[in-house]
C-alpha cells in the first residue's frame, strides 16, 4: 500500500494563540475541522500530550460513501506534541474495514505569527493512496478557510 504526503498553507488575519486555541478545543474542532458538505460530531477530545480524541465527519448527503461506512468518515487519534501557540502534531487513523484506508497518518500544524496574523501550515504525512490526493487537498483548503474564519471572527469580537 503506497502513502504520500501533502502540505496546505493559509494565512489567517488573528494571532496565533486565538488559532491554537482553536486546534486544542473540541467545541471549536466542531466547527471548523469539516469541510463544505460536512459537519463534524468530536466524541472524545483530551488536547494534552498522549490525549486520545475521536471525531466523525459526516457528509451531508446520503449520497457520497464514506471510509468508515454509511456517509461518515470517522477518525481516531492522539496528540503527538503540543507546544502553545506554535505547533500542534496528531497521529490519526480512519475507523474502517477498507485495508487500503487503514494505518496511521501525521497530521502536524505549524503557526508562525506575522505582523497581520498567523500562518497556519498542515503537512499530512503517511496518506494512503486510496485517499485521493485532490480530494484531501480540497477538503484541508476548505477545514482551512473555516478556520479563518472562526478565528478571525473571534479576533474581531475581542
Amino acid at each position: 500500500m503506497g502513502m504520500y504526503a501533502m502540505r496546505v498553507s493559509r494565512h489567517v488575519q488573528a494571532p496565533a494563540a486565538t488559532v491554537y486555541r482553536a486546534l486544542v478545543d473540541p467545541d471549536a474542532i466542531a466547527d471548523w475541522r469539516a469541510p463544505d458538505g460536512m459537519s463534524a460530531h468530536v466524541h472524545e477530545f483530551d488536547a494534552r500530550e498522549g490525549g486520545v480524541f475521536r471525531v466523525s465527519l459526516v457528509y451531508d448527503t446520503a449520497e457520497r460513501e464514506g471510509k468508515s461506512g454509511g456517509h461518515t468518515d470517522t477518525y481516531r487519534g492522539r496528540f503527538i506534541r503540543l507546544v502553545p501557540n506554535e505547533l500542534v502534531v496528531e497521529e490519526i487513523e480512519f475507523e474502517t474495514d477498507d485495508d487500503a484506508l487503514r494505518g496511521a497518518m501525521t497530521m502536524t500544524t505549524t503557526l508562525t505569527e506575522t505582523d497581520d496574523g498567523t500562518d497556519v501550515q498542515m503537512l499530512h504525512e503517511g496518506v494512503p493512496d486510496d485517499v485521493p490526493r485532490a480530494d484531501n487537498e480540497l477538503g484541508t483548503r476548505m477545514a482551512l478557510d473555516n478556520l479563518a474564519r472562526l478565528t478571525e471572527r473571534r479576533t474581531a469580537s475581542g
